[in-house]
């Protein structure tokens, strides 16, 4: 079986198990998702490197002031999972993302952790960032996926180490998007607001935390759930340290 059948593969299962899981339970065995926001408070997540004020709740959302530049993690590590995340920017260019399978200890000079970012950027971003008269390509605010200080990945669609969306798919300010992240043994699949648009194989770091990021935009989140899987074959060192 080739690579791209097998990840194909792992992917659909996934969503198989998604579907089981909303359907009426069966069994009590089978995988369920699980709220990591109960729109109240921070229970479930610890700020790394943040103000006070970074991190709130507002009217039942999860806001982020993007200041400063920094991480939020979940309190335990994940390994093969599903996430569904919502997300919304209020300012034009925003930056945020969320790291999987991240040792949630940033780089002191960077103040971001190593990890495999699923990238949140708002459409004017490519815009505002032009330089020389160069744009960077639209596909890179809809959902790119690449390894950070130091995890390796193998991009399914290449922009140079990165993987790039196949199909331009995210919402402007203000508008809520909806990513669905399917993580199993070293491999993401990503779904952009109802199509799976990107993927990335081969991970070097497979079971670690998850980190939301600030970096100088304010972002909204909401509806943050994941459906943990059953663990694969991981070797200590594709094993973010635990903390």
């Amino acid at each position: 079986m080739t690579m791209k059948k097998t990840i194909a593969l792992f992917a659909f299962a996934a969503l198989l198990l998604a579907a089981a899981a909303h359907a009426p339970a069966q069994s009590s065995s089978l995988p369920q998702f699980k709220s990591l926001f109960n729109g109240k408070d921070l229970s479930g997540w610890i700020p790394v490197n943040a103000d006070p004020d970074t991190w709130s709740v507002r009217n039942g959302l999860l806001v982020c002031s993007g200041h400063p530049i920094g991480v939020m993690r979940s309190e335990k590590q994940y390994e093969n999972f599903i996430l569904h995340i919502e997300w919304k920017h209020t300012e034009p260019g925003g930056n945020s993302g969320v790291f999987v399978w991240s040792d949630a200890q940033p780089v002191p000079e960077k103040r971001l952790p190593d990890g495999v970012e699923v990238q949140m950027l708002e459409l004017d971003w490519v815009t505002l960032n032009t330089r020389d008269g160069k744009k960077p390509p639209v596909a890179y605010v809809h959902g790119e996926l690449f390894g950070v200080n130091g995890v390796e990945t193998v991009p399914d669609n290449p922009r140079g180490t990165r993987s790039k969306s196949i199909e331009n798919r995210a919402k402007g300010r203000g508008e809520w998007n909806v990513y669905d992240v399917v993580a199993i043994d070293g491999v993401i699949k990503l779904s952009v607001n109802g199509k799976v648009v990107n993927g990335i194989s081969r991970s070097t770091q497979k079971k670690g935390y998850l980190c939301l990021e600030s970096e100088r935009a304010e972002i909204h989140f909401r509806n943050i759930q994941i459906m943990e899987l059953p663990p694969g074959v991981t070797a200590p060192e594709q094993i973010a340290p635990v903390l």
